[in-house]
């Protein structure tokens, strides 16, 4: 890692926005890595997800003293799964215990997702929920449940029990203001139970580069289907563009949450704001600025949470001003635009939704599977 005495990264703090890592393994937690990042890149959280961990254990021998542990125990392999990952968010969250502290418990959160298998089951994710918050036991735990109409209960619902949510998936305007006002419900019942709802913490985790990739494929076909240069060129200038306009108008609905007057009563009794996360922030387009989704996205109660090597050129050359609410009619009127161009971005919207749980899905069945193959291995004749 390179070091940065005086890095475009620690600035961005200056503008109420906090860093943290899209990124958790073993590695980083044993060889002090973490410890370093939050010093050096002011990394003030961590989340994961099931590709995350199947990356990191997937081929690690890292972990094998652990499954040989489980297999001598006689745990089944989502049990040993379980042992892994619930280990390494334990450790990740005393790791950014201090930074929790600190701010008085704004950062310092480490996130841990529910089986994406369950995106669409509320009563198995509020359950799996509770257990993972009951057996990790750390206040600086956020537990991630997708964004969807079965998700949005669970949400309120844990969250009147007193565990962090960290609510993921989301794309639409829509589904990030159906996911505050679950928060709020969610804080009104804790409240009424007599019970801190200063303690609480949530964010939204509203996704990006999905979009713009999702977006440009259309606009290229549509491209592709006229010979009108006008047309052409507004579908040209739609590209990358609608994933930061979408997310400003998401900024624009959270202003008016909180100025509400049912938002308001909460926060007289110390409730923290849904801080919106922007996620998916990795430029999958070379053609784009690498850290065109921290730059344009700067600004107050927002958290950005980015992959290590989008950390690290942000480090070397972000461009740090507030910016989440310039150019907001310039937004309004490019998603306006959008259908005359023939596209749907409500249908967009809906497909990345479920391309998004897919893409979950199929990481946690491939580590599980990937378990079993070590297990196998690792098990005495």
């Amino acid at each position: 890692m390179t070091a940065v005495s005086d890095s475009p990264i620690l600035h961005l703090k200056d503008y109420g926005q906090s860093v943290w890592m899209d990124n958790l393994s073993r590695d980083i937690l044993q060889s002090g890595e973490l410890k370093r990042l939050i010093t050096s890149r002011n990394v003030h959280g961590v989340t994961s997800n099931p590709a995350i961990f199947e990356k990191a254990i997937a081929g690690n021998a890292v972990y094998d003293q652990d499954i040989e542990a489980g297999i001598r125990n006689g745990a089944a392999v989502n049990e040993i799964y379980e042992s892994l990952v619930f280990a390494d968010i334990r450790n990740a969250c005393d790791v950014l215990r201090p930074m929790y502290e600190e701010t008085k418990g704004l950062d310092g959160y480490v996130s841990l997702e529910v089986p994406p298998s369950l995106a669409r089951d509320t009563e198995s994710t509020i359950r799996e929920a509770r257990r993972y918050a009951q057996a990790i036991d750390r206040p600086n735990l956020m537990i991630k449940i997708p964004g969807t109409p079965e998700g949005l209960p669970a949400v309120e619902k844990v969250i009147s029990e007193g565990v962090n949510v960290n609510i993921t998936l989301l794309f639409s305007v829509q589904s990030y203001i159906d996911t505050a006002w679950a928060y709020i419900r969610g804080l009104e019942a804790l409240a009424a139970k007599g019970a801190d709802i200063s303690k609480m913490a949530s964010v939204a985790s509203f996704f990006l580069s999905r979009i713009d990739t999702k977006v440009d494929g259309q606009a290229n076909a549509l491209m592709a289907q006229t010979s009108d240069p006008d047309k052409q060129a507004k579908l040209a200038a739609v590209k990358g563009k609608v994933a930061i306009a979408n997310a400003k108008i998401a900024y624009q609905k959270y202003q008016e949450i909180i100025s509400s007057d049912r938002w308001q009563v909460l926060a007289a009794k110390g409730a923290k704001v849904q801080r919106l996360l922007w996620a998916s922030t990795s430029t999958k387009d070379p053609a784009y600025s690498d850290v065109m989704y921290v730059d344009e996205l700067i600004g107050p109660d927002t958290v950005n949470t980015l992959p290590p090597n989008t950390i690290e050129a942000c480090a070397d050359h972000c461009n740090v001003a507030n910016r989440i609410e310039t150019n907001v009619d310039d937004a309004y009127q490019l998603i306006e635009s959008l259908a005359e161009l023939g596209i749907d971005l409500d249908q967009v919207m809906i497909d990345l939704l479920e391309e998004g749980i897919d893409k979950f899905i199929k990481p946690f069945d491939q580590l599980m599977d990937s378990l079993v193959t070590k297990v196998n291995q690792l098990t005495p004749a």
